[in-house]
């Protein structure tokens, strides 16, 4: 149950997260950015509402939708393990590439007029969320 609480705090966490931190003036708001750099910023924004909505989905789904009762208890564990298998994955996808993104050529994480060029500020935040779907995901496998 812990497992599937920490995962419930991740897709959480893409739920608001986005929202909180980029609907506003640093973003979409933003009258320097381009309508183009808007419409990436929305199409995260609406990306990381609906990996929250699957990642609560999938954590859920056996509690939601049980197996039948005539289903053999094989193959219910073998679907709990693939629900929550789904979940990792759906809960950790976002966070996952917004690490990766600062990879790429010409991008950092903080526009210059809100904060220190050069820094990370997201680092800690996707990489304890990332880490909370994965913590999640061993707990609740781990005997599945």
């Amino acid at each position: 149950m812990l497992g599937k609480l920490l995962l419930t705090a991740d897709a959480i966490a893409l739920l608001l997260g986005a929202v909180i931190n980029d609907y506003n003036y640093t973003h979409i708001f933003n009258p320097r950015w381009p309508p183009h750099a808007k419409f990436h910023g929305a199409q995260t924004l609406s990306l990381s509402i609906v990996l929250g909505l699957a990642t609560l989905y999938y954590t859920w789904r056996s509690s939601l939708f049980p197996a039948s009762a005539s289903a053999p208890p094989t193959l219910a564990r073998q679907l709990n393990k693939e629900y929550l298998n789904t979940a990792l994955l759906t809960g950790t996808i976002y966070w996952l590439t917004g690490l990766g993104s600062i990879l790429f050529p010409g991008t950092d994480g903080i526009d210059p007029e809100f904060g220190t060029p050069g820094t990370f500020p997201q680092l800690p935040v996707f990489s304890a969320f990332a880490g909370l779907g994965v913590l999640g995901w061993l707990l609740e496998t781990w005997n599945v």
